[in-house]
Formats: structure tokens, sequence, C-alpha cells
């Protein structure tokens, strides 16, 4: 996920313009036959124009959500919960949405941005969020199996060690009645 993030903050200011502008427009046309609204071409231009700056933002908001998810859960499925998940998964993808803007500095027609950043976060947060909450409802039944089976197996273990001292003590006891 890191290399399409990069590869997509590679491409120049008017490539990555164009794309959005493709992406927007695409959704507009789908928009206008689902919806049988009947645009014509400059309509649906228009339109696309106007949704390129939010499909933009939200792309940028799922790329650094599928990166947190793909970060975070690994972390989570080897131990690491609660608020160091948050923290060491945060700090991964955020550190690294702070780097893909500052490699933005020295691309053609883009240029690092704090905004951008703070929308990337918004993405991560979510993006942790979700594994935590899958994880949680997912994992933690199999969990709580596990620990419940642990608890049975000790509480067994402890009868039979109790019932060996019973025995003992009482092989012991009918050893000196013989006398």
């Amino acid at each position: 996920m890191m290399y399409v993030i990069f590869s997509f903050s590679a491409q120049s200011g008017t490539d990555s313009g164009n794309l959005s502008y493709t992406v927007s427009h695409k959704i507009v046309t789908f928009g206008n036959i689902v919806l049988q609204k009947g645009m014509e071409d400059w309509e649906i231009d228009e339109k696309a124009y106007e949704i390129e700056y939010p499909v933009r933002k939200i792309a940028h908001m799922t790329e650094y959500f599928i990166l947190a998810v793909t970060v975070s859960l690994p972390f989570y499925v080897y131990g690491l919960r609660g608020i160091w998940l948050m923290l060491v998964a945060g700090l991964i993808c955020v550190g690294f949405a702070c780097g893909d803007e500052y490699h933005q500095s020295f691309v053609d027609g883009r240029g690092p941005s704090a905004k951008d950043v703070g929308i990337d976060s918004i993405g991560v947060f979510f993006g942790i969020m979700t594994v935590r909450i899958c994880c949680w409802t997912v994992l933690a039944p199999a969990r709580m199996m596990e620990r419940s089976r642990r608890r049975w197996e000790r509480k067994r273990a402890k009868q039979r060690a109790h019932e060996r001292e019973m025995q003992r003590r009482h092989r012991k006891r009918g050893s000196w009645d013989e006398y």
C-alpha cells in the first residue's frame, strides 16, 4: 500500500489532476445513468469538475484507511492492542503521510500540504478503529473460549492433584492401621 501511495504522489500535478477528473467524470456519468437524470455532456463535465476536489480528498482518506488496516491488523493479531496499537500504527501511518507530503515537494506541479496530512490522519484513525472493532468482535470470542478452556484445565488439574493427595493419605493411613 505504501508503494501505491508513493506512486500516486510521484505523478505530476497535471497527471494527478487528470486522474481525479477522470474518476469524477466516471462517477457523475454512472450517477446520471443510474438515476436517469438525462444530463447533457456539458452538465456532466461541470458536475465532474465540481466534485473533483472532494473525490481527491476522499481518495486520500481511502488510501490511508487501507494503509492503516494493513499496518495495524498484524500488530493486533500478534498482541498489540489498545492505546499501544493506536500509537504505534498511527505513528507509522501518519509518519508516512508526512514523508509522502515532503516527497510531493519534489514533484512537478505538486507541493506539501499540512491539510492533506490531516485528511490522511482521519483515514488512519478510521482504519485502526475498524481493525480494533472487527478483531474485537471476531477474535475476542475465540480468545474468551480459549481462556475458559485453560481455566477449566487448571481447575481439573487441581482436582486431580487433590484426589491423588487424598488417595496417598488414605493409603498411608491404611498401612498404619494394619500394625
